[in-house]
């Protein structure tokens, strides 16, 4: 299905820009200065915005990395709740849902494609510098925050392992001294309503304060039915935090942080836009998907089994503990220690039709324990960080799918029928690290800056696929002698159910049971110079690394199951910050270039059914690119702003793999899957004042991406087109910024658009963006 969008995306393109682009929002934007008594403008003071991207606080101009960061209060103006609204105001930042529950984060390109549930991301997710490790587990990470820090580039030295991409570090709204309460609720389209809000203050004194926040979402079905009277897409999702602040004297501080969050959502649907056969349909064999109509080119159709509770049951909590003890004026000591549990338990279905093509049960639980102790000291013109840190992770899945083999090589197999076939797949991760960063004023302007981590990971899991029920057990013990036969070897006993049927290379069922240990050495160099107050000027070299990993699939061969080994990248990057026009104008800009080992990546591995899905390390690629990221105030009451990523990402060592046919090919010279060449992202606010206690608010918000593909090989049936999304707001508040009320709509012109395309058995199909919404948000605070 092809669409023109060179003229409409540079057509809302071009209006978005008259009220113009933004990216960074790299600076919280407080009011301009009021005019001079002799009739000239004073310069417009932009607020200073205070980051702990180098685990210490610093002003956002000072730090030698392409940062976006964005207060709280932005985020709630715009409406932005989650990783992927984040993408509308952040360049370089992609959101992908994978199609079973696991969101994909991708920053600058960086990112990893896989759908189990221990699936370690290249983007870290931090809360309160507390790690996500598992990318399912940020989904309530953006409740009532103080600010949002997105890190690009790799982050190893003090982030750790598995930040090849970047980081994102949300920052929670800290308990307050005084009496301190606010709200916000939205009601909007399909029936949607969303309330949120926090009490904070103190307890005991100035010794204990503590700030309670909570937000619930519930809303509609927004999915529909294209063959039969029938909706999905209804959400139910609630979470909540306690954070409370012991300082039992001056040198001491404790953070304590207990927080959650319930999903009961429905899971989405995919539609159905082509049909894959991999072998000709014979009579008896022909799956119910053939003739199935595809599906109309907007976003809300969609199918999906009858009958079916497609929903989540989805829970998480988390409890952290902080301590910061000034051991002297130029020493502290820094302990955050952390637990996270997550039980998973949804049914999806992936295949956009009415039949039971591939029906998912994803079940599973995670768990995370993670200290982390480190000294930050000045001494003369230099500042250090050290420490060490320990992690272990724990990921335990138990997912049963229901499928049939259709076109498959095994088709002509008597006793082939709907298989109900589940995996059983269990992680165990155990890090340590020693890390260690200086920054050293050499003079007045140059500033040099190091910084080294080892890590050793030690990987130790079991997987399996299992037969499922007796019926399933019977034609998978039909398969297996099957194969057996081909080689020569005899049949084996009556496979039972729920019994591991993978099979070794002496094609005999049964679990494989590994271990994957490995070390490596991050490091970052830089050198930064700042030759003029708020400009700096920097370059950094530094070499990351993402731990390896093992898949979690239904693998019919052992050897689809075995792991990929660590990746590495080493960047260069140069850039600049810089406050220009007497204040009125912030603009910061980078030229990259990523140069990866071994990059890790959901492909296919051949088998004895044929080439069918296994992660796969790419042996050499490579990432170069720009971004520029400009915030102005052309006048008292106007911000206007524009970001953009530009990426060319290729394979650049020989990589055979197969396509979707399962064609085998070589695939040097392609370009990463899910990474649009172009990324541009705006927002622009016109306030003014009406009365002598209200002003006026005008905003709008405009995103592009550029046309991708899901796949190697650039099938037009993996393509994922370009697109632009327009978001608009307009409203009142008062001019103390106690209150405020607005009108919005999200995806202003329905675009049409989708992240997720892939092939499952017989069938393609995508995964859509929301259409129009549109309603009314109210906010208060005390």
């Amino acid at each position: 299905m092809k669409r023109n969008h060179a003229g409409r995306s540079v057509l809302l393109m071009a209006t978005a820009l008259n009220t113009v682009l933004w990216p960074s929002i790299a600076l919280a934007q407080a009011a301009p200065a009021p005019a001079a008594a002799d009739g000239q403008n004073s310069a417009i003071v932009l607020e200073e915005i205070i980051v702990t991207a180098q685990k210490r606080e610093q002003s956002l101009n000072d730090v030698p990395m392409s940062i976006t960061a964005i207060t709280g209060d932005d985020l709630i103006a715009r409406g932005i709740t989650d990783v992927e609204d984040l993408a509308k105001v952040t360049p370089g930042l992609s959101f992908t849902e994978s199609g079973s529950g696991t969101p994909v984060f991708t920053l600058r390109g960086v990112g990893f494609f896989d759908t189990t549930l221990g699936a370690k991301p290249s983007v870290a997710v931090y809360t309160d510098e507390v790690p996500l490790p598992f990318s399912i587990m940020a989904q309530g990470a953006a409740l009532d925050l103080a600010r949002v820090e997105v890190l690009k580039g790799p982050q190893g030295t003090l982030f750790g392992q598995n930040a090849t991409g970047g980081a994102l570090n949300y920052v929670a709204a800290k308990p307050t001294r005084d009496f301190a309460a606010g709200m916000t609720a939205s009601i909007a389209r399909f029936n949607s309503f969303e309330t949120s809000g926090y009490v904070s203050g103190p307890l005991v004194g100035d010794v204990v304060a503590a700030r309670l926040s909570a937000r619930a979402v519930r809303s509609g079905d927004w999915q529909e039915s294209y063959t039969r009277d029938d909706s999905l897409g209804a959400k139910r999702f609630y979470q909540g935090r306690l954070l409370l602040d012991v300082t039992p004297s001056d040198d001491l501080k404790f953070t304590i942080n207990i927080n959650g969050f319930k999903d009961k959502s429905d899971t989405q649907a995919a539609q159905l836009i082509a049909r894959v056969y991999s072998a000709p349909a014979a009579t008896g064999n022909i799956p119910n998907v053939v003739g199935y109509p595809v599906a109309p080119d907007n976003n809300r159709a969609a199918d999906w089994d009858p009958d079916q509770s497609l929903k989540r049951d989805n829970g998480f909590y988390q409890a952290s503990l902080r301590g910061d003890l000034d051991i002297t004026d130029n020493l502290q000591l820094t302990s955050i220690t952390a637990y996270s549990d997550m039980e998973v338990d949804q049914l999806v279905d992936q295949d956009g039709t009415d039949q039971r093509a591939s029906l998912t049960n994803v079940r599973g639980s995670l768990s995370a324990f993670s200290q982390e102790l480190r000294l930050t000291g000045v001494v003369g013109p230099a500042v250090i960080v050290a420490g060490a840190s320990y992690a272990r992770e724990r990921s335990n899945e138990n997912s049963l799918y229901q499928f049939p083999y259709t076109t498959s090589s095994f088709t002509t197999i008597p006793g082939m029928r709907t298989l109900s076939s589940g995996l059983r797949g269990k992680q165990d991760f155990d890090n340590r690290a020693l890390f260690g960063n200086v920054d050293i004023d050499l003079t007045d302007e140059i500033t040099a800056h190091g910084g080294v981590r080892y890590t050793k990971v030690d990987l130790d899991y079991r997987s399996c696929a299992v037969s499922g029920d007796a019926t399933s057990a019977a034609t998978y013990s039909t398969l297996v002698n099957v194969v057996r036969g081909r080689v020569g070897l005899a049949p084996i006993a009556p496979l039972q159910a729920n019994q591991c049927v993978t099979l070794d290379a002496t094609a005999t069922p049964g679990e494989v049971v590994q271990s994957l240990n490995e070390d490596n050495v991050s490091w970052r160099l830089g050198l930064d110079w700042k030759p003029l107050p708020r400009t700096l000027f920097y370059v950094n070299a530094s070499k990351g690394y993402k731990s390896g990993s093992a898949p979690t699939l239904p693998a019919i061969e052992a050897s689809t199951l075995s792991p990929v080994t660590q990746e590495s990248v080493m960047a260069y990057e140069v850039g600049f910050k810089a406050t220009v026009i007497r204040g009125a104008l912030d603009a910061n800009g980078a030229l990259f270039h990523y140069d990866y080992d071994d990059k890790q990546l959901l492909a296919r591995r051949p088998t004895v059914l044929g080439n069918l899905p296994g992660l796969v390390n790419v042996p050499k690629s490579r990432i170069q690119g720009a971004e520029i990221q400009v915030n102005a105030y052309p006048a008292e009451d106007i911000r206007i702003s524009l970001g953009g990523t530009w990426l060319d990402s290729k394979v650049t060592g020989s990589f055979i793999n197969s396509t979707i046919l399962g064609a085998t090919a070589d695939f040097k010279g392609d370009a990463f899957p899910y990474t649009p060449k172009y990324q541009l992202v705006g927002d622009a606010e016109y306030r003014t004042p009406v009365s002598d206690r209200l002003d006026g608010i005008l905003g709008l918000n405009a995103t592009y991406r550029s046309a991708t593909n899901a796949g190697f090989g650039g099938d037009q049936r993996l393509q994922i087109d370009a697109y632009t999304l327009v978001d608009a707001r307009f409203g009142i508040a008062a001019n103390d910024d106690q209150w405020a009320a607005s009108l919005f709509v999200h995806n202003v012109f329905d675009e049409y658009y989708w992240n997720n395309v892939a092939r499952l058995s017989d069938v393609v199909r995508r995964y859509t963006g929301m259409p129009r919404t549109y309603g009314i948000q109210l906010s208060v605070k005390y």
